[in-house]
């Protein structure tokens, strides 16, 4: 055994950390993040490393009983901080102590720890709550589904706040520790890779662990009764799917097209290099809404995504967003182009992978699809708005912002910038302006023009002059590549 020496200065400036700040320099955490799409999202003054999540849930009820454990570290002064959270809560304690605690607006819990907290100070929050989270409501809507046999916590931007308190928004992501007592029978999923299980007095608990940065709008949990299927990539990576044991007639589309996930991610990991994790699957829930979304490592599927037969162009997409969207976030909610963009160009690449049309051809179909006139050319994909996030213009014109930068740059540099992306940012964040600049340094080619045009201005460009071929025919339409119903069929609507 080793002892270590602590030098007496280095003692003292440890000391000087733990003092609590003086209540004439603590001020409150902002209640949001500084979003401008979302200002109360996320919250200001301290930053998450880590959330620990003990649930019990009730299927039959919908109750959910909780205590979360955050670990954190203050990035100011603090007198009060805010967690995003709808559940009710019955205790709270920071550093141990018990801390004072009320809501206000809509998803708000702020917490008033005694004494203030000083700046670099690591804190350890805890918060027992229970509840029945599709009883709860924030600006109208839920993100809780409830099923026959359970429910489902799966929404973007948002889903947190109905089954655990956090700093909601990607800029502050974390890792997890998701542990889940339910029914014995049932079933309970989550991000990442299982750890254990254990029976006791008729429930069973499931351990799940995510072990990379994680925003929170990527936590899932979902509990039913599910088939569940175990595998390993071809690559190495261990595989978990698990569907509804009521989907019905989509059954055997879903899970004809979910097995494929390794495969898939596997093929993906040739345009955009390793694949970021340690887990994969996905999930097939019996819910009434139709969208998926890409939550870490295990993404959520509505049954709706194969009413028409085998959908593996929406697997496609929603695995693409391991990388683009998942490892490398978001700085803010107006970038939603960098995820929405390139995983619909990877459906496109799919498409050319299975011979069911190039991403050219693709591309002159929708360029082609839209009159100038249509309001699809008014949404700009480079700033949205938080009322056109999820418009199809964000995944469509995105995506051919994608094919006019191919075009102009070339493919050498093109396909260098796909895997080079995701290993820069790799479990950060990053901005439009970001992967601009990025693209740039890579191609050597000034940018910035390209990049107004497609991503923000709101008319229908001219088609780019450079490249293999124009976005454009001189007559008509041209014929719709085989795999377009397909890719149209993944819904944008990520929403209430």
């Amino acid at each position: 055994m080793h002892r270590r020496l602590i030098a007496p200065g280095a003692l003292a400036a440890s000391l000087l950390l733990a003092i609590p700040a003086s209540a004439a320099t603590a001020t409150p955490g902002a209640p949001g993040i500084g979003d401008p799409y979302y200002p109360a999202y996320g919250n200001g003054g301290y930053d998450v490393s880590h959330y620990d999540l003990r649930l019990k849930y009730q299927p039959a009820t919908d109750e959910l009983e909780g205590t979360a454990t955050l670990l954190a570290r203050t990035t100011q002064d603090l007198s009060r901080f805010d967690l995003d959270f709808l559940l009710d809560v019955s205790e709270v304690r920071v550093n141990g102590a018990r801390a004072s605690f009320a809501t206000s607006g809509e998803h708000e819990l702020e917490i008033t720890p005694k004494p203030p907290l000083a700046k670099g100070t690591d804190i350890t929050v805890v918060v027992r709550y229970s509840g029945v989270p599709s009883a709860k409501q924030a600006y109208g809507f839920t993100s809780w589904h409830r099923t026959p046999d359970g429910g489902v916590g799966a929404n973007e931007p948002e889903s947190a706040w109905w089954w655990f308190p956090s700093n909601d928004h990607p800029l502050d992501k974390a890792t997890y520790d998701v542990s889940v007592q339910v029914p014995d029978g049932t079933q309970a999923i989550s991000n990442g890779t299982l750890q254990s299980t254990s029976s006791k007095l008729g429930w069973t608990r499931y351990n799940w662990r995510s072990n990379k940065p994680q925003a929170t709008y990527l936590a899932t949990l979902a509990v039913g009764k599910f088939d569940v299927t175990t595998g390993t990539s071809e690559s190495g990576i261990p595989v978990v799917n698990a569907y509804s044991k009521d989907l019905g007639d989509n059954y055997g589309a879903a899970r004809a097209s979910v097995e494929r996930t390794g495969e898939i991610a596997d093929w993906l990991s040739e345009y955009f290099g390793p694949y970021p994790y340690d887990a994969l699957g996905g999930y097939v829930p019996n819910t009434d809404t139709g969208y998926a979304l890409e939550t870490q490592t295990r993404p959520f599927y509505s049954p709706r995504q194969f009413a028409s037969g085998t959908n593996v162009s929406v697997v496609v997409h929603e695995l693409a967003h391991q990388w683009w969207g998942d490892s490398v976030s978001v700085a803010g909610w107006k970038d939603i182009w960098i995820n929405e963009g390139f995983a619909r160009y990877a459906q496109w690449l799919w498409s050319e992978h299975e011979g069911e049309g190039t991403a050219q051809e693709l591309a002159d179909y929708v360029y082609a699809s839209h009159p100038a006139d249509d309001a699809f050319w008014t949404v700009k994909p480079g700033d949205p708005g938080p009322e056109n996030q999820f418009d199809i213009a964000v995944y469509d014109r995105g995506a051919l912002a994608v094919q006019a930068l191919r075009n102009e740059i070339g493919d050498d540099a093109f396909f260098a910038v796909l895997k080079g992306w995701p290993r820069e940012h790799a479990y950060g964040n990053a901005s439009v302006a970001d992967f601009r600049k990025y693209a740039e340094q890579v191609s050597g080619k000034p940018l910035a023009a390209l990049f107004d045009t497609w991503l923000f201005q709101p008319s229908k460009p001219g088609a780019p002059s450079a490249g293999a071929a124009a976005l454009t025919r001189a007559k008509g339409v041209p014929a719709q590549p085989e795999s377009w119903k397909k890719i149209a069929a993944t819904d944008s609507v990520h929403g209430d």
